[in-house]
C-alpha cells in the first residue's frame, strides 16, 4: 500500500471523525436553543435509549434475543404501544399481512373487535354468524385465543389469530364485565356476509323500519332501494335501528347521512394535533329527505360509522335518538410505511361531530335513554330471524319478544306523537323545525 493511499485513507477518516463531532456539537446547540422552555433533550434521550441498547446487548442472558433489528423492534412496538391502544409498529410480515387481508377468502366469527382500557374486547358480534350464535355479547373481553394470553397482544395479532380458513375452530376465553363471569367458547370460523340492509318494512300508521348492520360500500344503494319499497308502500316517517352496527367504511356512513340532510350540511370532520382541522366531510348527493319525521336507535354496541351517522342527524336536529349510549370509538388512524418494509400505525385525528362533540370514548348519548341488557337484545335478534341458538340459553317466545323489545315501541310512540302534533297545528314539530 502506497504512503500516498495511506495518507488518502487517513485523511478520509479525520473528515469522518469531525463530521460526527460536528453532528453531535450541532444536536446539542440545537437542543440548547430549541428547548430553552421544556426538559425535553432529544440527544440526552437517544444517549439513554443507545446506552440501554448496548447494556442489554453486552449482559443480557440470552444472546439470541439482542440482534439490534430485534431491540429496536422491541422499543418501537413498546413506543407505538405506550402512545394508546390504536397505534402499532407493524414489522414487514404484519404490515404485509395487514395489506393482504382484503385479497382471498377468510373465514371468521363474525365480531367486531377493538382495544378498549387495554384489552381486547368486542364491540359487536354480526347476527347470524358463528359469534353471534354462540352468545358473544358486546363489551366482552376477549382474555385468551386458543389457550394463550391477549395480554399485550395487539389489534392486528389478535385478528390475525382469530381468522382462517372457513371450517376451522377456534377456542376463545371471555370475561364479561356486567355479570363478572368466565366463559370459553370453541367457534367454527366460517365466511361472513351479512346484508347491510334488513328487516324493511311498515309496522304501523305509515312509520318505517329498516335496520343498518354495518356500513359496507353497498349500504347506501342497498337503503335507497328499501326506502323506494317503503316509500312505495305509504311510508310517511321511519325508524332507522343502528344498534349493535359496529360500523364500517366512512365513505358509507357519509352517503347514508346525506340522504337525511341539506345539501352542503357538515357531516363529520377530523381534528388533529393540537385541535388542527383536518378534513371536513358535507353533505351531497341529489336525493335529500329533508322532511320525513325520523328516529334512530342506538346502544352499546352501536360504533364508530354508525356513530358518525347519529352524531350528524342529531346535531342537524333531524333525528330524535332513542336508546343506550354507543361505543365511542372515533379515531383516526394512518399506517406510514418505513423503509424496511416495516411501517407504524399511527392515530393521527379524531371524529367529532358538526357541533363539535368527540366521538372517541365519549360515544353520543340519545335524546331518550331508554335501556336494554345486551341479553335481551339478542335474544330478540335470534327469535326475529328465526336463527339457532347455540348458547344453551332457552329461547325467546314471539309473544314475549314483542314485549321486551321496548326501545322500538318507544320510537313508535314518538313517531305517533309527531304526527298527531301536525295533524293539530299543520306544522313540524321539534325536531324537524320547518314550518310548511
Amino acid at each position: 500500500m502506497s504512503v500516498q493511499r495511506i495518507g488518502r485513507g487517513l485523511g478520509w477518516l479525520i473528515l469522518v471523525v469531525l463530521l460526527a463531532g460536528n453532528l453531535v456539537v450541532g444536536a446539542r446547540i440545537f437542543n440548547e436553543t430549541s428547548n430553552d422552555a421544556t426538559d425535553e433533550s432529544p440527544y440526552e434521550r437517544i444517549s439513554l435509549f443507545t446506552k440501554v441498547l448496548e447494556q442489554i446487548r453486552e449482559h443480557y442472558v440470552d444472546e439470541s434475543k439482542t440482534t439490534y433489528k430485534e431491540l429496536v423492534y422491541g422499543a418501537l412496538r413498546g413506543m407505538l404501544q405506550s402512545l394508546d391502544s390504536h397505534s402499532q409498529f407493524l414489522d414487514p410480515q404484519m404490515y404485509s399481512d395487514m395489506k393482504d387481508d382484503t385479497a382471498g377468502e377468510f373465514g371468521g366469527l363474525g365480531i367486531v373487535i377493538t382495544l378498549k382500557d387495554g384489552m381486547l374486547t368486542i364491540v359487536s358480534p354480526m347476527e347470524d354468524t358463528p359469534g353471534f350464535k354462540a352468545g358473544l355479547l358486546s363489551g366482552d373481553r376477549i382474555t385468551e385465543i386458543d389457550g394463550v394470553s391477549t395480554d399485550g397482544l395487539s389489534l392486528v395479532e389478535a385478528v390475525k389469530k382469530l381468522r382462517g380458513e372457513p371450517g376451522t375452530s377456534v377456542g376463545i376465553k371471555i370475561f364479561r364485565p356486567a355479570t363478572r363471569n368466565e366463559q370459553e367458547f370453541t367457534l367454527v370460523r366460517a365466511k361472513i356476509n351479512v346484508p347491510s340492509i334488513k328487516d324493511a318494512r311498515i309496522i304501523e300508521d305509515g312509520i318505517g323500519y329498516l335496520r343498518i348492520t354495518e356500513f359496507k360500500e353497498p349500504t347506501a344503494v342497498a337503503l335507497q332501494k328499501a326506502l323506494d319499497e317503503l316509500l312505495a308502500g305509504g311510508m310517511t316517517s321511519l325508524i332507522l335501528d343502528m344498534r349493535n352496527n359496529p360500523g364500517g367504511l366512512l365513505t358509507s356512513a357519509i352517503s347514508v347521512s346525506e340522504k337525511f340532510l341539506g345539501r352542503n350540511d357538515v357531516i363529520v370532520y377530523t381534528e388533529g394535533r393540537n385541535n388542527r382541522p383536518l378534513q371536513t366531510f358535507r353533505s351531497k348527493g341529489r336525493r335529500h329527505y329533508t322532511e320525513m319525521p325520523l328516529v334512530i336507535l342506538i346502544n352499546g354496541g352501536s360504533a364508530s360509522a354508525a356513530e358518525i351517522v347519529a352524531g350528524a342527524l342529531q346535531d342537524h336536529k333531524r333525528a330524535i335518538l332513542v336508546g343506550e349510549k354507543s361505543f365511542g370509538k372515533g379515531s383516526v388512524q394512518s399506517v406510514l410505511p418505513l423503509d424496511d418494509g416495516s411501517a407504524i400505525r399511527l392515530t393521527t385525528a379524531r371524529y367529532f361531530t358538526p357541533n363539535k362533540r368527540m366521538i372517541h370514548d365519549q360515544g353520543i348519548e340519545p335524546n331518550i335513554v331508554v335501556p336494554m341488557d345486551p341479553e335481551t337484545w339478542r335474544k330478540l335478534q335470534l327469535q326475529r330471524s328465526g336463527l339457532e341458538d347455540e348458547s344453551g340459553e332457552e329461547p325467546v317466545g314471539p309473544a314475549e319478544a314483542e314485549v321486551l323489545d321496548v326501545q322500538l315501541e318507544r320510537a313508535v310512540d314518538v313517531l305517533k306523537g309527531i304526527m298527531v302534533f301536525e295533524a293539530k297545528n299543520g306544522s313540524r314539530s321539534w325536531p324537524w323545525g320547518k314550518s310548511r
